[in-house]
């Protein structure tokens, strides 16, 4: 049940509203909240049995209701009838050469992208397809599997396997860029000509809206509970495998260049780093659940909006440039001798567009008398929901609005540093295309999360509002994907494997892996793709002060922690998020949101994780206290720069 009982603790195992969140919350939302109270014995019950073969005693044992396939809500969705305009754009792209082999997917005489087993080899092909589709417990198989992915074995002993390039943006708020949204004022050419022979991925999140979490999900595969992703000071144990395991093992070149944010190990399968990071690699930023109104004095604060503009030099310009001249003499010598070396993985990884909002005058030109808008959606503090007020506590803007002026230049600075960014994509594509590279291969081009730029008050990330959670994904390979527009809701967490299932590659089914290869839906059509349309995300970092969690499927978006009110967004109707449906009286919506309560409830134990996370802070800022005092020992990635060896 949800305690009734002011208190800043949480006694007997159920969380109590803080004062001031119970101030906060309105008289709709309490009555909901005490309303739906008694939903699988309260919104936030305690756990009622161990979890499944003891992988973590973070998720419980009972799996969501049996909902053929998948939970009422889902079968709603998919019953739905008429396809929608996303998914008819989506079945428009399957090319003539599909259906020249007899319908979508792979000719019957292939396996993945390059050729596969004899014909005795179908039926394990079958069941691998359909384990993968079934390995999360949100995924279910099609009925045919005309579509299989990668086994690992090619058609010919010197087929060359592709080369793969991942760039990776920082804080791109996906909702602003013009192959989202045509009226943008944002230039980025080259990101555009990308998109136009790439399958863009137009509803993809990130597993927690933080660089660090973000980041240890995306080159997992796992949510955040899984792996002990919290926050920025988190470190990923060595042993948990990435795609730079995963394609290093396949035969493939890893190399990392930039941006990480890797906390004590810092390479995790990569065979190269290129460059050291950007932001340190010890314990020194943890956060702390047991001070939770303390400002943190590395922590994001109004600085980066006040002093937004032009600069001629930045330490994030130096980072980049830096990373670019390592990566492009990386892909010349790759040219040089790509008849004889192993195909590489580069990742590409850039600290722009990420505050502090400044940007060289050679971009912040470029919108000169360019007509800069204002943040679309204003809510005054006092209407806030209660995680956003903290947010605007920990950001020091409580009571402190920037003014308009200031608004208008972080804006255009952090549009300048999109197109900064473009640029270098550009640049990139220029070397693969020069050094005929570019036809084999596969470029990426995604976030590890958004930057709600001022839209709703707020500034930055760590919430689950579309600015700051939405991030751009694009795969191209033209020569085996058409271009086409995906509109199910997919995550970051899906490029593990992907990856792998591109590049021909296995994988060890006893190990855990939350995502689900996007490859089917490169290359079928939408019939025989399972409409699971599930994204789960997770966030324990800075602004929260307990677990708070996120669904999204189909329409709706649920975000719940047991420190603040719930909240249900429908974004098909609603896709500025402004009208919260947890306090819906509407029969229809409350069903959905008694279902969306269920499976969290069943999904999570927000108990056990909270505990898990103070744990892990208080560890952290103990061993950060030790390790301050005395001869100080790095831990930041050192990059071998001997010339010789290159």
């Amino acid at each position: 049940m949800v305690s009734t009982t002011s208190s800043n603790s949480f006694s007997d195992g159920d969380y109590k509203l803080d004062p001031e969140t119970r101030a906060m919350t309105s008289t709709g939302i309490q009555e909901a909240l005490e309303r739906n109270a008694s939903l699988s014995g309260g919104l936030w019950s305690k756990p009622t049995s161990k979890t499944v073969d003891g992988a973590t005693d973070l998720l419980r044992s009972k799996k969501p209701p049996p909902l053929s396939g998948h939970s009422p809500l889902a079968r709603e969705i998919a019953e739905e009838g008429k396809p929608s305009e996303g998914e008819r754009e989506y079945e428009a792209g399957v090319s003539q050469k599909e259906k020249a082999h007899g319908g979508p997917g792979f000719p019957a005489t292939q396996s993945g992208l390059w050729g596969g087993p004899p014909a005795t080899a179908s039926n394990e092909r079958e069941k691998e397809f359909k384990r993968r589709w079934t390995h999360s417990e949100h995924r279910t198989p099609p009925s045919s599997c005309n579509i299989s992915p990668p086994t690992g074995q090619w058609a010919a002993a010197n087929t060359r396997k592709p080369n793969v390039v991942y760039i990776i943006a920082d804080q791109v708020a996906a909702p602003l860029l013009r192959l989202h949204n045509a009226s943008s004022p944002i230039k980025t050419p080259h990101i555009d000509a990308l998109a136009a022979k790439s399958v863009i991925f137009s509803s993809a999140y990130c597993a927690s809206p933080l660089c660090a979490p973000a980041r240890a999900s995306m080159v997992s595969g796992q949510l955040p509970t899984k792996i002990g992703a919290w926050d920025n000071a988190s470190p990923m144990g060595v042993d948990v495998p990435t795609y730079a395991h995963y394609l290093r093992k396949e035969g493939y070149n890893t190399v990392l260049a930039g941006k990480m944010h890797f906390i004590g190990e810092q390479l995790h399968g990569f065979e190269e780093r290129l460059t050291t990071d950007i932001y340190p690699g010890d314990l020194g930023w943890s956060p702390s659940w047991d001070e939770p109104d303390r400002h943190l004095e590395w922590f994001h604060n109004t600085s980066s909006i006040l002093q937004a503009g032009v600069c001629i030099r930045s330490n994030q310009l130096d980072f980049d440039q830096e990373v670019m001249f390592k990566s492009e003499r990386f892909l010349y010598r790759a040219a040089r001798e790509k008849e004889t070396a192993r195909p590489f993985c580069l990742t590409v990884s850039l600290t722009h567009p990420h505050d502090p909002y400044t940007i060289h005058k050679k971009y912040w030109d470029k919108y000169e008398g360019v007509d800069i808008p204002l943040p679309e959606v204003n809510i005054p503090e006092e209407e806030q929901d209660s995680h956003s007020k903290r947010l605007l506590r920990v950001c020091e803007l409580a009571d402190n609005k920037p003014p308009e002026e200031a608004i208008i230049r972080a804006r255009r600075a952090y549009f300048g540093a999109l197109s900064y960014v473009d640029d270098n994509v550009g640049r990139i594509m220029e070397i693969l295309e020069e050094c005929d590279m570019l036809d084999d291969t596969i470029v990426i081009f995604s976030a590890d999360h958004g930057d709600m730029l001022g839209e709703r008050g707020l500034w930055y990330k760590m919430s689950w509002f579309e600015g700051s959670a939405r991030v751009p994904l694009l795969i191209s390979y033209p020569k085996q994907f058409p271009h086409k527009t995906v509109p199910y809701n997919v995550s970051t967490m899906d490029l593990l494997p992907t990856l792998v299932d591109l590049v021909g590659g296995s994988f060890d089914h006893r190990l855990p892996l939350d995502g689900v290869s996007l490859l089917p839906y490169m290359k079928s059509q939408l019939a025989l793709i399972p409409h699971h349309d599930t994204v789960f995300g997770e966030y324990a970092g800075e602004g929260t002060i307990a677990p708070l969690m996120m669904i999204r499927r189909g329409p709706w978006k649920f975000v719940t922690c047991p420190a603040d009110p719930p909240q249900l967004f429908n974004l098909k109707e609603d896709p500025k998020e402004l009208h919260n449906l947890a306090v819906s009286h509407e029969s229809s919506v409350a069903k959905v949101f008694k279902e969306f309560v269920e499976e969290a409830n069943t999904r999570w134990n927000f108990q056990a994780i909270h505990d898990e996370v103070l744990k892990s802070q208080r560890s952290r800022r103990l061993c950060w206290a030790a390790l301050s005092q005395g001869r100080y020992q790095s831990m930041d990635y050192q990059p071998n720069d001997d010339d010789a060896s290159k």
